[in-house]
């Protein structure tokens, strides 16, 4: 039907629709596209946001119903917001409507509106600092390289750990803010913001700048978000949400920690944190900084092929500071470890130690050494996690409890055992090691309550703490400068996985955690307990050739026709029954293999690693693409005729576009 009046806008809202709906909204300008409005949905109201205003409608004039609110407290999404937001729906084949309503903070999709809030949190007070440091020769090199090239450019920096990239990047940032334009930092965890706060604050004591992350309150969230939004805040910090955050004056993106896993969404929206900067520097014409001792293979490829420019910092920054000795040591099963002494030395001096081991918990196995009887999720395809102190099994998948059996459920045997060790035995064993030193386990476990991490690092840097026991939440980005001596247990954890990823995981894991020591004027040491000493991965850390290692990996690659040589997308679905999961699986394949396309290879269903997750069965098929825009062409038609198949709405799927995880 033709309909003049009233004006008619087209509203995105949170649904898996690839459609907007129309609604009435008679005093409805253009200034209003992109704003906020409540509409009536069903029997409820829904939070939308307008995408267009136009005079027609395809629907019958009863069947559209009247905008509720208009709301004009708050700036509207302006043309380069919906740029953005177009192509990450499109390139991850997401609907726009859940695109849309994901770049908000979750105050702003509240149908009750959003009020801020009542106390505004005061940024915590540093003594300001006189100068900033100075740069050492290759620093400044790579900071006027960079300001060669004001246009958009992608810069990965390849320092080793401890070369002062951070330095580099508030020179540029410092160089950008005086041009009047504003910086988005990112970083990929919660828990390296509190260091960053307090280095901005003291180098910038009176900038306006916020940080955006999932731990702020959501009222205080939505009004940093809204400062960034005005252009008041000239600088956001934040970890992958904040990506989405409206900047109107932005010139310059640095992206620290580049490869890590944490930049990639695992549900609902499944971006790149990373991926979606260059993209937003892209369509802004402006540069980007991607840092990284351990740079991924993508990025590598990338820089090695001329698509971005390489910088190197292969020299610590502290004056005579040099990258740690490495020493490999066979695991001991029973007795002192062979870094004992080692151990003992370290804490002499006064200096603290890290010991690594990246699994939580006491022990990951319960079992009965008389029948064989091990302790299973009754839900998931794992075994259940041994927690000591609270006397429990958790699964760390869905986060059932039980109590700690104190006899064989199958034959009551009362002699029960564990197999390996998580954090909380290796504090055990350490207390008796040094019954002395002063221990502190850090995981997800000890650090749950809000605010634990801040207090945690404070008693660290104030030395209240000789022995960090810690899993990968310690490796990414801290800097301990009384830190000498870190020890990796159970390395060899990851060595054969199936997963094509897994050296270079494992590589930049242990090169991680081993730059935590010496880092100032003490010098390093990393012991790494392992059984394959000769194992490519370990050769390479031992000899401080990273660049050498990405390129043999990048070699293999090559030869197994896996990314960056290949581009990957998978179809993940999950049911608790799992024969509605592998027929329409295996009714994608079909659709899939009719639809074909250049470079396009269909793989069968298979189960996930994790098979089966709280009850869901889940089984995945990987499509890959010889070329990117072919593989694109190929989804956008696929994914069409996904949402067709009567077989995929008894069930819960979806497709993940440059999967981190396979």
């Amino acid at each position: 039907m033709d309909l003049q009046s009233p004006v008619i806008v087209e509203v995105l809202l949170d649904l898996p629709l690839p459609r907007g709906f129309d609604y009435h909204a008679a005093l409805a300008t253009e200034e209003d596209v992109g704003r906020r409005v409540k509409v009536p949905w069903g029997t409820g109201q829904k939070v939308g946001v307008i995408r267009a205003l136009k005079h027609t409608s395809t629907y019958p004039a009863d069947k559209i119903k009247e905008v509720l609110e208009i709301w004009r407290d708050v700036p509207p999404l302006n043309a380069r917001d919906w740029q953005l937001l177009e192509f990450c729906s499109s390139y991850y084949h997401y609907p726009l409507g859940q695109t849309v309503l994901a770049m908000l903070p979750p105050a702003l999709r509240r149908v009750g509106g959003w009020q801020p809030p009542r106390r505004v949190r005061q940024p915590r007070k540093y003594p300001s600092q006189s100068s900033a440091p100075p740069l050492n020769e290759a620093q400044r090199s790579v900071m006027q390289a960079i300001l060669q090239q004001p246009n958009f450019a992608v810069h990965l920096i390849h320092g080793v750990t401890g070369s002062g990239k951070t330095e580099v990047y508030f020179s540029l940032i410092e160089k950008v803010l005086e041009r009047g334009r504003q910086v988005l930092l990112l970083v990929p965890e919660i828990n390296l913001t509190p260091q960053l706060e307090q280095r901005l604050a003291r180098r910038w004591p009176k900038l306006n700048w916020i940080s955006l992350h999932s731990g702020v309150s959501e009222k205080e969230r939505a009004r940093r978000w809204l400062t960034a939004q005005t252009g008041a805040a000239r600088l956001v910090l934040g970890t992958r949400l904040a990506v989405f955050t409206p900047l109107p004056e932005l010139g310059l993106i640095v992206v620290d920690e580049e490869h890590e896993a944490s930049f990639k969404q695992q549900d609902g929206l499944r971006y790149s944190a990373r991926d979606l900067a260059i993209v937003r520097a892209r369509q802004g014409e402006f540069p980007i900084i991607l840092g990284s001792a351990t740079p991924t293979l993508e990025s590598w490829h990338n820089a090695r092929t001329g698509r971005y420019q390489l910088h190197h910092l292969r020299e610590r920054a502290v004056p005579g500071a040099c990258l740690p000795q490495l020493t490999l040591a066979p695991t001991m099963q029973e007795g002192l470890p062979h870094w004992a002494t080692v151990l003992h030395e370290t804490l002499s001096r006064g200096e603290q130690v890290l010991v690594f081991i990246n699994r939580r918990g006491y022990a990951p196995v319960l079992y009965c050494p008389n029948c064989g009887w091990q302790a299973a999720c009754p839900r998931c395809s794992v075994r259940l996690v041994v927690h000591r102190r609270t006397r429990q099994l958790r699964c760390h998948h869905c986060g059932l409890e039980q109590v700690l059996h104190e006899s064989c459920p199958s034959c009551g045997n009362v002699h029960m055992e564990t197999r390996g060790e998580g954090t909380q035995q290796v504090e055990e064993r350490l207390r008796n090691y040094c019954p002395s030193a002063r221990l502190l386990r850090l995981d997800s476990d000890s650090l749950a309550l809000k605010g634990s991490w801040e207090r945690a690092r404070e008693q660290i840097l104030d030395h209240q703490v000789d022995i960090l026991v810690g899993t990968q939440l310690l490796v990414k980005g801290h800097d301990f400068p009384d830190l000498s001596l870190v020890v990796v247990l159970n390395a060899d954890q990851s060595l054969f996985s199936s997963d094509f990823r897994a050296s270079e995981r494992l590589y930049a894991q242990l090169l991680q955690v081993a730059g935590r020591a010496g880092r100032a004027e003490k010098a390093g040491q990393v012991w790494i307990e392992t059984d394959y000493p000769g194992h490519p991965v370990l050769l390479a850390l031992m000899q401080h050739e990273t660049e050498n290692f990405l390129d043999q990996e990048l070699a293999l690659r090559r030869q197994m026709g896996w990314p960056p040589f290949n581009y990957l997308a998978i179809l993940r679905a999950e049911a608790r029954d799992v024969g509605k999961v592998t027929v329409f699986l295996e009714e994608a394949r079909q659709k899939a293999l009719t639809r074909g396309g250049e470079g396009i290879c269909i793989f069968d269903p298979v189960p996930s690693t994790l098979a089966r997750k709280a009850g869901f069965h889940r089984w995945q098929l990987l499509v890959q693409g010889a070329h990117r825009a072919s593989l694109q062409v190929f989804l956008a038609s696929w994914v069409d005729e996904l949402r067709a198949l009567r077989s995929g709405r008894s069930i819960h799927w979806v497709l993940e576009v440059d999967p981190w995880d396979c």
